[in-house]
């Protein structure tokens, strides 16, 4: 009796067969195999524990293959898990790119750790989710972010590398950063002290000065998007709802709709305005900031729309970080009341203010343009922060001449008083008869 060919392949199909096991993404990999009743979690265990011993000998035998040789699998069962979820190995390919393992999940896309194999270098790359990967306007959309970041090359920021489009796939790469976000440290219930919060702030200002530098807004700055590295460093992420500030066409076709995340939102993107600015960045990265001195976001409420609300409401006031952990400096207070005005003309103008504030800050010093509020956003309106710094340079010497001025005539009496006495001396001593 010949043998089956569907339980004995040719050795050409067996061989295409186990490259595609080989290759196969293990993303949802285990949840299916232990969804049928092929395979118990600790048979799956132990065949990773087998697979991450080859990894280290450089043998790139993927989890479904060892399975198979394992007996856990059959030949047949693995081809068939491989037809249900609908990712075979020559879909998933990426040529330059070798797919190492799933970083996360966002609204557009997954992130997956890769090798680019020219430079063996370990990237990022995302790719736009199958089901958004119909809808024209999510390809226009995700297209449209890979080129932005394109824009863009700064030490804060996550750069970009490639991107494209391969068998149905979208994808764009970008740097791998190995380190966890603030939001990570927040979720452990641990807030920042002051002067790292700053340093980390600044560093994300910095971001956005370039970016403003280049037309663009990030409108989604929050604690997820600011990844800090193993190394100390600060990097921007995510510029999935980035545009250009001068894109017309772009603001016009979101007119009305609230694009941001709810605690960070700034006022004007609540309300749809079309004109947003860089403006709203720093509304959203003062929210960032209040959230990581403090351990509470600015607003809260039982539903987002309650916490948007808020935002805009003029009749519900800031509580001052400062009031909140009183740990803090007041001049930490006044910055982040002046980021987060809920009337955009009383922010800082652009980034360049805020980080001249901050580096007052972390020097030691009160905030020069959020501590002359009153008498420096007038001139703030006028566009020239030299001014602003004159101002204020030229307050602080009014009252050191002051200060001086008011010990001025102790310091004539008593010159005169000692004059006086010398010469009484001097005509005691030449009268006084011999």
């Amino acid at each position: 009796m010949a043998p089956s060919t569907e339980s004995n392949p040719p050795a050409k199909e067996k061989e295409k067969d186990s490259k595609g096991l080989s290759s196969f993404n293990e993303f949802n990999l285990e949840r299916s195999i232990i969804k049928r009743g092929l395979a118990t979690p600790e048979e799956i265990e132990r065949c990773k524990a087998y697979k991450a011993k080859l990894a280290s000998k450089e043998d790139s035998r993927g989890l479904l293959e060892i399975m198979v040789e394992a007996n856990v699998l059959t030949r047949n069962q693995a081809i068939r898990i491989l037809k249900a979820l609908g990712e075979s190995a020559k879909k998933l390919e990426i040529p330059g790119y070798q797919i190492l393992e799933k970083l996360g999940k966002g609204s557009m896309g997954v992130v997956y750790k890769a090798r680019q194999i020219a430079v063996d270098r370990i990237v990022a790359v995302k790719i736009l989710l199958s089901a958004l990967a119909q809808n024209k306007e999510f390809i226009t959309r995700f297209g449209r972010e890979a080129k932005i970041a394109a824009k863009l090359s700064h030490n804060n920021i996550v750069n970009a590398i490639d991107a494209g489009e391969v068998n149905g796939y979208h994808y764009f790469v970008m740097e791998y950063v190995e380190g966890s976000t603030i939001k990570d440290t927040l979720d452990k219930g641990q807030v920042f002290e002051e002067k790292e919060a700053l340093e980390i702030v600044l560093a994300v200002a910095e971001a956005l000065k370039h970016a403003h530098d280049r037309g663009l807004i990030h409108r989604d700055i929050k604690p997820e998007n600011v990844i800090l590295t193993k190394h100390g460093g600060v990097k921007l992420a995510d510029l999935g709802l980035a545009r250009l500030t001068a894109d017309e066409k772009w603001a016009m076709s979101e007119a009305g709709m609230a694009i941001g995340t709810p605690y960070y939102i700034s006022p004007e993107q609540v309300r749809g305005q079309v004109d947003v600015d860089i403006r709203a960045d720093i509304y959203s990265l003062g929210a960032t900031l209040y959230h990581m001195v403090t351990g509470r976001v600015p607003y809260e409420g039982e539903t987002s729309s309650d916490v948007m609300r808020k935002h805009v409401d003029k009749d519900v006031p800031l509580v001052p970080p400062d009031h909140v952990n009183t740990d803090l400096s007041s001049g930490l207070g006044v910055v982040v009341e002046t980021m987060m005005a809920k009337n955009r003309e009383n922010r800082y103008r652009n980034p360049d203010d805020l980080i001249f504030d901050l580096r007052c800050l972390l020097q030691g010093e009160s905030p020069m343009i959020a501590g002359q509020k009153t008498e420096s956003l007038a001139v703030l309106a006028e566009g020239d922060i030299d001014e602003v710094i004159r101002h204020a340079t030229e307050a602080r010497m009014v009252e050191w001449a002051a200060y001086v001025n008011s010990r001025y005539h102790v310091i004539v009496a008593l010159a005169a008083m000692l004059g006086f006495s010398i010469i009484t001396n001097i005509v005691f001593l030449t009268t006084r008869r011999p």
